[in-house]
């Protein structure tokens, strides 16, 4: 399958996901997308997050976990060498493995795991994952980096050529996310996407 083959989500499919959030998981998924701003999207719970996520298939997005304290990056950040970065803060750490422990518990894994190549990104993937894939263009395009309008261009190709029923992990940066979404994560906040990109549900992960 091609990179850029669009595969769209079928009514039934979009039909069951409707009926999980009023059967399944609480009125707030009752909420479609698209009806209100993705911004003001009610907060769910991580079980519910796997719920919509296991119906839907597609891609969970998680901003990396909680970091020392900072914005961007220190004067003379290079990726591969984590002492130039700002990384995860012991909280983080701890977060993220509190984070694959309880998805190990619930006997879920995801068909593939990919990250930025910023060292924050790689550690929350590592520590609750295991395996993990670098990807490019999940890096930040924060004050200038990057090639914003490339990077979300291969996003977007990547989620419609995604299998329907694929589930993947994307480990990247509030920029990243707010681009691809509409919405503003918060340190460690997961996002459920569809094929077409669209906030499905959103929640904190660490608890």
């Amino acid at each position: 399958m091609t990179p850029n083959a669009r595969i769209t989500a079928g009514v039934p499919r979009r039909l069951a996901l409707v009926r999980l959030g009023a059967t399944l998981v609480a009125p707030w998924l009752a909420t479609v997308p698209g009806l209100v701003g993705a911004q003001s999207m009610p907060s769910a719970t991580r079980a519910q997050l796997l719920a919509v996520w296991r119906q839907s298939g597609g891609v969970l997005l998680i901003r990396h976990a909680a970091t020392e304290s900072g914005l961007g990056d220190p004067p003379g950040f290079v990726i591969g060498q984590c002492r130039t970065q700002r990384n995860l803060s012991e909280a983080g750490r701890h977060a993220s493995r509190v984070l694959g422990a309880w998805l190990q518990a619930q006997n879920f894994k995801p068909d593939a795991v990919r990250s930025s190549q910023w060292c924050r990104c790689q550690d929350t993937a590592r520590l609750a994952f295991g395996a993990y894939e670098d990807w490019p263009a999940l890096n930040s395009t924060f004050a200038g980096q990057g090639d914003p309008a490339a990077q979300q261009q291969a996003l977007r190709e990547r989620l419609q050529a995604l299998p329907a029923g694929r589930t993947e992990v994307w480990v990247t940066h509030q920029v990243i996310m707010t681009g691809l979404t509409g919405a503003y994560p918060g340190l460690g906040e997961g996002f459920v996407v569809d094929r077409q990109g669209r906030l499905l549900a959103r929640g904190e992960l660490a608890a």
